[in-house]
């Protein structure tokens, strides 16, 4: 499963250990966390997050950092 890094802060979400202090179960992949997930850090949105693979800013699908 593909891991997604938070644009705002750079929190790695990894999806083999979940995020279980907010209600997320091991193995949960990014497109099945609930849409008003936040990131647990800086409290982004789901929004800000891209895969790990893909650079934030310019070079993210929606421009933003």
């Amino acid at each position: 499963m593909e891991k997604f890094v938070c644009c705002v802060c750079g929190y790695v979400y990894d999806p083999k250990c979940g995020d279980p202090e907010h209600g997320v179960e091991p193995q949960t992949p990014f497109s099945q966390l609930p849409d008003d997930w936040k990131c647990p850090k800086c409290d982004a949105p789901k929004s800000k997050f891209k895969p790990q693979k893909m650079k934030c800013g310019a070079n993210s699908f929606d421009g933003t950092k």
